[in-house]
């Protein structure tokens, strides 16, 4: 996430709201745009960070929250009893609950095809491979004792 790039036109909560229920409701989207002051203000965009190890996960009482194999954290809706623990666990606060779902809101990644990626207007947000993320630590880990890649 390039949060800098971020112009808080919010049409990432948008386009996840539409695409998870149908609905242009930005309230019930999977990533949120927070305005922090003072002027001008920033905007950051705020979704699921897929954790390594998700507190999130390690808290629900009815392991309902999964890390699939891919890495994703994921959700068994029918495990779900609506809790929040996991929306206290998230160090992110990365975990949203609306009034209409008695399930939490979180990101799933839209199946590995992140649709407020394709949709953000000044490429703000960004989708990295788990694979990629781990080769990236690698080489800043290699240079930083002196080292190359």
């Amino acid at each position: 996430m390039y949060a800098e790039n971020c112009c808080g036109c919010r049409i990432c909560e948008l386009i996840c709201a539409y695409r998870h229920f149908q609905q242009n409701n930005a309230k019930k989207a999977a990533i949120r745009v927070f305005q922090l002051f003072p002027t001008p203000a920033s905007n950051v965009p705020v979704v699921c960070h897929q954790c390594a190890i998700p507190k999130c996960a390690e808290k629900c009482p009815e392991q309902a929250l999964y890390k699939a194999e891919d890495g994703r954290i994921l959700l068994h809706v029918e495990r779900c009893t609506g809790c929040r623990a996991c929306l206290d666990a998230c160090p992110f606060s990365a975990i949203y609950f609306h009034n209409d779902i008695t399930t939490p809101i979180k990101c799933d990644l839209c199946d590995g095809d992140p649709a407020c990626v394709k949709w953000c207007p000044t490429k703000a947000l960004h989708c990295t491979p788990l694979s990629v993320i781990g080769q990236k630590r690698r080489v800043k880990l290699a240079y930083a004792m002196g080292g190359k890649p």
